[in-house]
């Protein structure tokens, strides 16, 4: 028996040194010093600590000096630019494969390197002349912006996460909210480009650090208001990225929100509106009745561009409105403004409510062309008036709301008087309505004088 053991000894030491033994050990990935099959299994804190390490192939291979397998340099190929597991390790697999495939192949790296290019291209023209049939199977909607790992994963380039990504929106918000969101998405990947970002590599490149990056130059060059716009938008996207599983998670929800001064149009004193409705009466009927709108219906000016004909049921005394909240809201129309309405008995009810030059008619352009249009009216009558940016139609909705809330509450109690208010408004919540309430400073405290004696 110690005579066999002898043997097999003897035998396993001469097979190692034998010519044709491995020259190199099996390349390994380096996941920051975890089990990468028990990632879901990790915490929150082991997966960052995890991710602040650095990643890399690592492999032996054997020192013709010495004959035993010497450590090679690790190899990361900048994966730990990406900050998130999935990315990291699906690049490293891909290259982990090329590492043992052109070992297989007779690569030696304490041979001259120089010619590694050339030794790698040689392989891959061998293999394309072999694969000729194979790659007629390829499929036809894989470009070369998307790469698709083993699991039939879908790893999106920029260009391409941020197309579906809008693709997407483009069918959910409306065209007016769609343009503008179109628009701080191309600002943003135009300032990619800017600082040298291929919008060819992956999204995941696109991480919270640049993501700040970029909020901190709109800051700098706009304001806070704009800042936390894009942002939002900047989120929204991302999320949509998230929900399709495009990325991992929706980072820039993590980003904080700058307080901002919000800018608001100035209420309008009671002389000030009298003397408006007036010049508008007399001036500019169309605009006139657009205001009252505004007024007493506390429509947006936006909202009011949006009605048409069949929108006004004057039986039932109902106006139905495409709000920004909601699909459609009904509202009820006081007799105030009933009283200031032509006869729409004889217009088309598909025509547009308000146009430049009649009450019903057609007005092809986009709503925010309307607006545009109203506002630009307006603005000769603040010129006539003296009164500064600050003042705008939507003052009028701050008027009106200011002046019904006073007269309201000289006969009911604060929330008496909120919950009859929420209704007229179209406040989804109490909430909602007191913040606005308070923003247009319409709740004011009595004369406290008495008090001071």
């Amino acid at each position: 028996m110690p005579n066999i053991f002898l043997l097999l000894r003897r035998v396993h030491d001469t097979v190692h040194d034998l010519p044709m033994k491995l020259n190199y050990s099996e390349p390994k990935i380096f996941t920051g010093g975890v089990d990468i099959n028990s990632w879901s299994k990790l915490s929150s804190k082991e997966k960052k600590e995890a991710l602040s390490k650095s990643w890399y192939i690592y492999y032996s291979f054997r020192n013709p000096k010495t004959g035993k397998l010497k450590r090679q340099t690790n190899i990361k190929a900048g994966v730990n630019l990406y900050k998130d597991k999935k990315s990291r390790f699906h690049i490293l697999k891909q290259l982990k494969k090329s590492l043992e495939y052109i070992l297989a192949k007779g690569f030696n790296p304490y041979q001259d390197n120089t010619n590694l290019a050339n030794f790698i291209e040689e392989l891959l023209i061998d293999d394309i002349d072999n694969k000729k049939v194979k790659s007629k199977n390829i499929p036809t909607n894989c470009t070369s912006n998307k790469e698709v790992s083993e699991n039939n994963i879908i790893n999106y380039s920029i260009q391409d996460a941020f197309t579906f990504a809008l693709s997407i929106k483009s069918k959910v918000l409306s065209e007016t909210s769609y343009k503008n969101f179109n628009s701080r998405i191309h600002r943003f990947k135009t300032w990619l480009v800017k600082q040298n970002i291929e919008l060819s590599i992956d999204i995941s490149t696109v991480d919270k650090k640049l993501v700040i990056q970029y909020l901190n130059v709109v800051l700098q060059k706009s304001s806070a208001r704009n800042r936390n716009n894009t942002r939002t938008d900047l989120s929204s996207l991302f999320q949509t990225l998230a929900d399709n599983e495009i990325i991992q998670d929706n980072f820039i929800k993590k980003i904080n929100v700058l307080k901002s001064k919000p800018e608001r149009n100035k209420t309008y004193t009671s002389t000030e509106q009298k003397d408006i409705f007036k010049y508008l009466k007399e001036n500019d009927p169309i605009l006139h009745l657009f205001v009252q709108f505004v007024s007493y219906n506390y429509l947006r000016p936006v909202e009011v561009c949006r009605l048409k004909v069949g929108d006004i049921d004057l039986i039932d005394r109902k106006i139905s409105v495409k709000a920004k909240n909601k699909a459609v809201k009904i509202k009820i129309i006081p007799n105030i403004l009933i009283e200031q309405l032509p006869d729409l008995t004889e217009m088309n009810k598909n025509d547009y409510l308000f146009t430049p030059n009649k009450i019903g008619g057609v007005w092809d352009t986009k709503e925010n062309n309307k607006r545009d249009y109203f506002t630009k009216q307006f603005k000769k009558v603040k010129d006539h008036f003296k009164l500064g940016k600050e003042y705008g139609l939507y003052s009028f909705r701050h008027t009106f709301i200011t002046k019904l809330y006073k007269e309201m509450a000289k006969t009911g109690t604060p929330f008496e008087v909120k919950s009859k208010l929420k209704l007229i408004t179209g406040h989804a919540t109490m909430d909602a309505l007191e913040l606005y309430l308070r923003d247009i400073d319409a709740v004011l405290p009595e004369d406290y004088s008495k008090l001071l004696k």
